[in-house]
């Protein structure tokens, strides 16, 4: 059997869904019943094989965003005849897919709802709607989604949830990482410590940048304690904004924002960290609080979107527009020792339920059941 996986709109690696892409990939089993072949823009070639070589068919198309749109539209069925695919795995199945299926098709849906359609115009739409209601299978990340799915109107023929996964060959705790460096020396960057880290693209208000920012002033204005801000992410559309709040805060001397990180980078940067704090309230799949968990540091978390259910009872929780609340939780989560090896210890037995091995043989008995 052979299954096409859509590499378009995974922005070349350099977002959640291009690591999900790139983990999924490097996870597939040696042996296998399927046969797995990428496409996508020629520049992607080589993006998502670091570890396997699978082959890649390179779409002569226009790279803007309409002309990848209107491929998807008119011509990504014609194109899957040809190749002879027996099903197609769309990873970014909330932004690009096709409106009807010639052959199975399986969607990812990383997101939550609201944030799939809040960019598109009336047209995009429609056809990212109608393509969600005929496509076979849409895979999700967490029931918080799976649930916002069936109330959204949108008549799915069928959800799966399958939990993304950790690489826990990359992330792992380390007993000793030399506290009295006063550096970590993270390629490219070398930052002081003690820090905390928020690691999200600065794309919209709901990721709660400028709310920990102000927390975070609030914090050190309290407690005088010499802890730095790590944001690492992408710029984004909420980009300005963000800077604009870092500068103005009377913080801002101790906020550092690394812009693109490199994802394979990010186990380190926890690992120095004495905290992950993850303020936003849209996620769907919290990934990086589980890879924070499986590196050993303490998470705190908001009490919103699908961290509750991936974070269980293994994280502090707080309600990110109470600023208060918010800078109560960041001091508790960096003080407070017993408390914080409390919860680290009970956060990295729970991240060993996940792994992208499991991620990946769950995502093919879906594809096997869709082929039957």
């Amino acid at each position: 059997m052979k299954i096409g996986i859509d590499t378009f709109g995974c922005d070349h690696g350099k977002s959640g869904l291009g690591s999900y892409l790139m983990s999924f990939i490097n996870n597939l089993p040696a042996e296998s019943e399927f046969e797995f072949e990428l496409f996508g823009e020629e520049i992607d070639r080589y993006t998502y094989n670091a570890k396997r070589d699978v082959p890649f068919s390179s779409i002569g198309i226009k790279t803007t965003p309409g002309a990848i749109r209107l491929w998807h539209y008119l011509y990504a069925n014609r194109f899957i005849k040809k190749i002879g695919y027996n099903a197609v795995v769309f990873p970014a199945g909330a932004r690009l897919i096709p409106s009807k299926f010639k052959v199975p098709g399986i969607a990812i849906i990383n997101d939550i709802p609201g944030n799939i359609f809040k960019n598109e115009n009336w047209l995009a739409q429609k056809h990212i709607k109608t393509g969600l209601s005929n496509v076979d299978c849409i895979i999700v990340p967490s029931m918080f989604v799976k649930k916002n799915l069936e109330r959204s109107g949108l008549k799915c023929r069928r959800i799966e949830i399958v939990h993304n996964g950790i690489d826990h060959s990359s992330f792992f705790p380390i007993d000793s990482l030399g506290i009295e460096n006063e550096i970590a020396d993270i390629k490219p960057f070398a930052i002081k410590k003690p820090y905390i880290i928020y690691a999200s693209r600065m794309q919209s208000p709901e990721k709660k940048h400028i709310e920990l920012i102000k927390a975070f002033s609030l914090f050190k204005k309290k407690t005088n304690l010499p802890h730095r801000l790590v944001i690492a992410g992408s710029d984004g559309p909420y980009s300005d904004e963000v800077y604009k709040a870092a500068f103005e805060s009377s913080a801002a001397s101790d906020i550092f924002i690394t812009g693109y990180f490199p994802h394979e980078s990010f186990p380190e940067l926890y690992r120095n960290s004495e905290a992950c704090i993850f303020p936003s309230v849209n996620e769907g799949a919290g990934l990086p609080i589980l890879e924070a968990m499986a590196t050993g540091i303490p998470v705190a978390c908001a009490k919103a979107g699908a961290l509750p259910e991936v974070a269980g009872n293994n994280a502090l929780f707080f309600d990110s527009d109470n600023i208060e609340e918010f800078a109560s939780c960041i001091e508790k989560i960096t003080t407070d020792e017993v408390f914080r090896k409390k919860i680290s210890e009970s956060a990295l037995v729970w991240s060993k339920r996940f792994s992208w091995e499991k991620c990946v043989l769950e995502t093919l008995e879906i594809i096997r059941s869709v082929l039957k």
